[in-house]
């Protein structure tokens, strides 16, 4: 009897086993089949001993009952609320057509039954074929905002909405296998390093399902930029690679919680490259001098900017473009076109109020090409009275190791007398300025940032082993035409792109450099206006546009033309 017990028993161990062995096989081999888990896979991204990884899916995009998208293809990828716009982002793959303000309608929807829909034309449509961006009128109080093609009427599936105001917006790795993270919210002083300890930044679909998530260190943060350590998963040949154009990066602050996210971190500034050291050879870029500014409606400048700073060394000019709605796309297509010496690069930057990160980005994405990058205004013209041109300067400059910006001294010019916009442009119409020089501008090599990329607009802060240099007014000097006529001056002001400069209707900084003095909050034209900010005459850039660049004959401008 006890025999047969312990045969009993031992068969059922057998079957026990068994079952097991097989059970675990089949949801090995389910792994295989339908995750893409491989072994191979985590020994290229960790070099240790392989470890059970899933194939991570991004969360289904939800469809509205009854609704089709715009194209089978074409999908909303998120929606953001700006103070004045909704921003409409469309996933777009490579080969999709883009749109334009004629084929779409907005549509404001309500979760209400008994309001109607309603639909208006899009603001302006900006993007490429990486995705578009969809410009809408905010919507009203309880309607959410999607999109419609006018050829079918079809509404695309909606989306979730972000709110401008606490969000991660921009993101890209960096050559130093670091993500660079543009993040607002954060409201940290201009100038000043934050706690990195505080934060980290995390990878994922979902930032609400913390399962689902990587997390990485934090190297540095510091204003509007968080940068940190990029896991290896995401820099590899893996499957989270390859769903790159689909994971987003996050920031999280330690006991409050994550910031929302629209970002990709996008491998476009030489991923694998190593930093160089202070003890490798100069490596000579494409381009001696570049300029990067950021701007919104001033297509009717853009030509006289251009076409000057051509003629005095200027080899490549890259166009943050802050929500114009004055086609200035077409016409930087046509000075392209004109000229192949006008190297014009347009870089679509919706963020309102986030100069200081967009110069930071711009200075990444000049680094591979650029020797120096100025950063200027499209009313800010450099002023050589000797007769140089820049290379002349920074070749002089370059003779130093050590130097990685030249400060430049920088004079605010008033209306000059005139009331109407003058026709040969702002450096032969304006030749009335301050006696003092306000604020300097900055010409940087980008090789000589700080990693941190804190910038105040005017200047950097560099690496250890760099230095500025001022440079002497007689060799370089900025005009900066910023007090024109009313008509302009107004529209300038009307909305303000630096993060730490209020717009100048509010009732803040009313002491700050960048308001004009006396004016106060208040849209209203002095009846002095004309004669204002008129210390100094000054007809040095002028006479130098007139000798070197009218026609003999009539006069004219190049910028004048047609």
């Amino acid at each position: 009897m006890a025999a047969t017990k312990d045969r009993f028993k031992k068969q059922r161990e057998v079957v026990s086993w068994s079952r097991f062995f097989w059970c675990t096989l089949f949801v090995v081999l389910s792994c295989v089949l339908f995750t893409g888990f491989t072994f191979s896979t985590f020994r290229l991204i960790f070099g240790e001993t392989p470890v059970v990884v899933f194939k991570w899916r991004a969360p289904a995009m939800e469809s509205k009952s009854g609704a089709s998208p715009l194209t089978p293809s074409i999908s909303v990828r998120e929606t953001v609320i700006l103070p004045d716009q909704a921003l409409v982002l469309l996933n777009y793959p490579p080969s999709g057509r883009l749109f334009t303000k004629d084929d779409l309608d907005c549509v404001y929807l309500s979760a209400n039954p008994s309001w109607r829909e309603l639909r208006k034309p899009p603001v302006g449509v900006d993007g490429d074929n990486d995705y578009q961006i969809v410009r809408c009128v905010v919507p009203p109080r309880g309607f959410t905002v999607s999109l419609a093609s006018k050829s079918d009427g079809h509404v695309s599936a909606g989306s979730h909405t972000q709110l401008w105001n606490s969000l991660v917006y921009e993101a890209l790795i960096d050559r130093d296998n670091t993500t660079v993270v543009f993040v607002k919210g954060l409201n940290l002083r201009p100038e000043r390093l934050g706690r990195f300890s505080r934060y980290e930044c995390v990878y994922g679909w979902d930032f609400k399902r913390p399962k689902f998530m990587l997390r990485s260190d934090v190297v540095s943060v510091a204003q509007e930029i968080v940068r940190c350590k990029t896991p290896l998963s995401v820099l590899s040949d893996s499957p989270l690679r390859m769903m790159n154009n689909s994971i987003k990066v996050s920031v999280r602050v330690k006991g409050r919680g994550t910031f929302d996210s629209i970002a990709r971190p996008y491998p476009g500034l030489g991923l694998g490259l190593r930093l160089r050291s202070e003890h490798d050879p100069p490596a000579r870029k494409e381009h001696e001098m570049c300029v990067c500014t950021m701007l919104r409606n001033q297509a009717r400048f853009l030509k006289e900017w251009v076409m000057y700073h051509a003629q005095i060394g200027v080899q490549q000019w890259f166009i943050y473009d802050n929500n114009s709605d004055d086609d200035i796309e077409n016409l930087i297509a046509l000075l392209s076109k004109a000229n192949a010496n006008y190297n014009i690069t347009r870089h679509v930057w919706p963020w309102i109020k986030t100069q200081e990160a967009g110069f930071a980005h711009c200075a990444l994405r000049a680094r591979d090409t650029c020797e120096w990058v100025g950063f200027i205004d499209v009313d800010e013209f450099f002023y050589l009275p000797s007769g140089l041109v820049l290379h002349d300067v920074l070749q002089n400059q370059s003779r130093y190791s050590y130097v990685g910006e030249v400060r430049v001294p920088c004079y605010s010019y008033g209306p000059s007398g005139l009331n109407d916009v003058p026709p040969q442009g702002v450096m032969v119409g304006y030749t009335c300025r301050m006696a003092i020089s306000e604020r300097h501008k900055s010409i940087v090599r980008p090789e000589a940032l700080n990693s941190t990329l804190i910038n105040v607009v005017h200047h950097f802060h560099l690496r250890d082993g760099f230095e500025y240099v001022n440079v002497d007014r007689g060799v370089l000097a900025i005009n900066h035409y910023k007090y024109q006529v009313w008509e302009v001056f107004k529209e300038k002001f009307y909305r303000r792109v630096a993060t730490y400069v209020a717009d100048w209707q509010d009732d803040q900084n009313v002491g700050s450099k960048d308001r004009a003095p006396g004016l106060g909050t208040r849209a209203v034209k002095p009846p002095d206006w004309s004669s204002r900010f008129c210390e100094v005459k000054d007809t040095g850039l002028r006479d130098q546009v007139l000798r070197n660049f009218a026609d003999p004959e009539t006069q004219s401008l190049p910028w004048q033309l047609a």
